[in-house]
């Protein structure tokens, strides 16, 4: 479908609802920032002498404490901060001495890749084996997914990231090991995208390529692991809610066949809430790839984040929260309008 005709179907009453849904969308950011800064005032890391050592005299201490400006009250700080956040200004990583934003701009990309491969496979296998089990409820099949959906989604990622590791990395050797590349490979594609796949075939090195490729399978389908159990899970339950109305059984009685029936009429009446799920995993994925890429050594925004609590570092902590933030009230804004703009009851009930 064209965005002409998308957006033509967006009605005066949605683009108010949007409009509002912005203003909350910035009180809760405020809220958001709020929170995560008086926490990172009270941890017990002192970003000072991170900064200049245990070593360091007094004075040296308390000057750096003042161009920090951590000797002003905490309203003044806050202040200060979003003064800085409205002119686009996230402030300096004490890590690495760059802005906070060119520090994300620069691992993101590499969170990006993996969770985008990780929804990709999550989503294939999820939503035909939730399907699968539904039209199968109460028979082996349906056991068998669901124990298998129990499993990915109670058990901690970081086990999985480990015996991932250990089996197809040591054991077996068919996975590439930490980081997203062979060390012989480093620096021989130019970065243009970030996302190193793309950035190896835009340069025909298909080598570097396929280097890449054996690096991320293994943490991104541990991730798609994870986020395969959550949306066969609740494709079952949407499907199981379709096959029980009245509809299903005048089209089976129509004589469509199971598969017909299944695909072009209880699955499509509950795709649109799936696209809710798949976004809201998605977002997951982005924000919660952090122990796995501490195992596999991933260079991307959840090492960054973990690196920079570590440090009490609060400008790559509030960068990296408020981009979060941002991530899963765009995909949930996003969703929400999918929803509306595909379903044609939601545009009804606003009217």
């Amino acid at each position: 479908m064209a965005l002409s005709a998308v957006f033509s179907r967006v009605s005066p009453a949605l683009l108010l609802a949007g409009v509002r849904r912005l203003g909350s969308v910035a009180i809760t950011l405020l809220g958001l920032l709020a929170l995560t800064f008086a926490i990172g005032r009270v941890m017990p890391v002192d970003p000072v002498l991170s900064i200049v050592g245990p070593d360091a005299d007094r004075s040296t201490y308390e000057q750096v404490r003042a161009q920090l400006g951590l000797d002003q009250p905490l309203s003044a700080q806050f202040t200060r901060y979003l003064g800085e956040l409205a002119q686009g200004d996230l402030g300096k990583a004490m890590l690495s001495g760059n802005p906070v934003s060119e520090d994300i701009a620069r691992v993101f990309p590499a969170t990006v890749e993996l969770a985008t491969l990780a929804i990709v496979i999550g989503t294939a296998l999820g939503v035909p084996l939730g399907v699968w089990a539904a039209a199968r409820r109460g028979r082996w099949a349906d056991h068998a997914v669901r124990l298998i959906s129990l499993i990915g989604h109670s058990t901690p990622v970081f086990w999985f990231a480990m015996m991932g590791l250990l089996v197809f990395y040591a054991w077996l050797g068919w996975a590439g090991g930490s980081g997203r590349l062979d060390l012989s490979y480093d620096g021989l594609v130019a970065s243009r995208t970030g996302f190193l796949l793309i950035d190896a075939a835009l340069a025909g090195e298909w080598a570097v390529w396929g280097s890449a490729l054996k690096h991320i399978t293994l943490p991104a389908t541990i991730l798609a692991l994870h986020a395969m159990a959550y949306i066969a899970r609740m494709t079952r339950s949407f499907m199981l809610a379709q096959l029980g109305q009245e509809y299903i059984l005048t089209a089976r009685v129509k004589g469509l066949s199971e598969r017909a029936v299944l695909w072009n009429h209880a699955f499509r009446n509950c795709r649109v809430q799936l696209l809710t799920i798949v976004a809201l995993t998605y977002g997951g994925l982005l924000e919660g790839a952090v122990l796995v890429e501490t195992v596999f050594a991933w260079p991307g925004f959840g090492q960054y984040l973990t690196s920079s609590l570590m440090l009490g570092d609060m400008n790559a902590v509030m960068g990296s929260v408020l981009l979060v933030g941002l991530l899963f009230i765009g995909l949930n804004l996003l969703s929400d309008l999918l929803y509306q703009v595909f379903d044609p009851r939601t545009r009804t009930q606003r009217q």
